[in-house]
């Protein structure tokens, strides 16, 4: 396409979606060679991104984030949305990411399937334009799929994508995307929504708690936000509480059995409870109540419960806590 025809490269951001997919297939039909880019933390995976890089052939990289992700989330630029999601400043930092990476392997320019005006926060033209901007690869950013709503990219004017095959999708319909997919003959995409644990209303307000009591997240505690209940027994100290079988191998996968203290009824079926970093004598005695609350163990009567750290392991005798009564340490 360029004056020495060599092969132009481009490098996507892909969620798995829909408009990722379009995107990288637009740009793929003007001979561009195409790759994508999927950035993993506790609160997304790049599993529909694998998926959508196994239907279209187009190869796809995959980085894992969480440390300069959570550096970000505890100071970003602009305001949340509606929960913990930090959407423009997530963008930007993937925007940033992307770019050392297309310096790095020797791509021509970013690319996106974000459409202008679909998100109310996030692809407005003012927060496509902040994310362009602060990302430090101003003018390398194209959006295919809404270049002519937007100002002409370096690429396009350097002859490397030709704007007239790019496309003027705007707005929340879905319409115009449904006719594109049939057009590529794409059948199998997920959902357009979903996807981001940080716009999820309870897990936002756990880790929100967690933010607020722990200067270090490790990615094990992250994780752990996922799954049970979570209570706050006082500053120092949370639990998490199974809510089933499957629930308890979850928080199982979480533990890291050095630091944290595991609790279990002894006699009865009943949750896995965790206490991350282990807790004082009456903190743990109120956790062992509040697991035998929870088990099948007979009420007023005094229950079993092993509490184990590391190779120390032990047993207390204690009267369950009744669920209801629990409400108040609920996170």
């Amino acid at each position: 396409m360029s004056s020495e025809n060599k092969v132009v490269r481009a490098l996507g951001l892909c969620s798995g979606g829909l408009d990722s997919i379009l995107s990288a297939l637009v740009l793929r039909e003007q001979g561009i060679d195409v790759h994508w880019v999927s950035f993993e933390t506790p609160f997304f995976s790049s599993v529909k991104a694998k998926k959508a890089s196994e239907k279209t052939g187009i190869p796809l990289m995959v980085r894992k984030i969480t440390p300069v992700y959570m550096e970000m989330m505890r100071s970003p630029s602009v305001k949340y949305g509606k929960n913990m999601n930090p959407c423009m400043d997530c963008h930007t930092l993937m925007f940033r990411l992307a770019g050392g990476i297309m310096t790095e392997q020797g791509f021509d320019f970013l690319f996106s399937g974000e459409v202008l005006g679909q998100r109310p926060m996030s692809q407005t033209r003012t927060s496509l334009r902040y994310v362009e901007k602060h990302s430090g690869y101003d003018g390398a950013i194209v959006r295919p799929l809404s270049a002519k709503h937007l100002p002409e990219t370096l690429p396009e004017k350097e002859g490397l994508v030709d704007r007239e095959r790019l496309l003027d999708i705007s707005g929340r319909s879905r319409k115009p995307q449904l006719q594109l997919a049939e057009k590529f003959g794409v059948t199998d995409f997920p959902a357009p929504a979903g996807g981001c644990l940080l716009t999820d209303k309870i897990f936002s307000r756990r880790l929100k708690d967690l933010l607020d009591h722990q200067a270090d997240c490790p990615e094990k505690d992250l994780d752990l936000l996922k799954f049970g209940r979570h209570m706050r027994l006082d500053p120092k100290t949370k639990i998490v509480v199974g809510r089933t079988r499957q629930d308890n191998e979850q928080i199982n996968h979480c533990i890291v059995p050095e630091t944290d203290m595991v609790l279990k009824v002894d006699d009865f079926p009943g949750p896995v409870v965790v206490i991350p970093g282990g807790g004082s004598e009456p903190m743990v005695m109120l956790a062992a109540g509040i697991c035998a609350g929870y088990s099948k163990a007979p009420n007023h009567t005094p229950v079993a419960v092993n509490v184990q750290m590391g190779l120390n392991r032990r047993q207390v005798m204690v009267l369950g806590i009744p669920p209801a009564e629990t409400k108040r340490y609920m996170i």
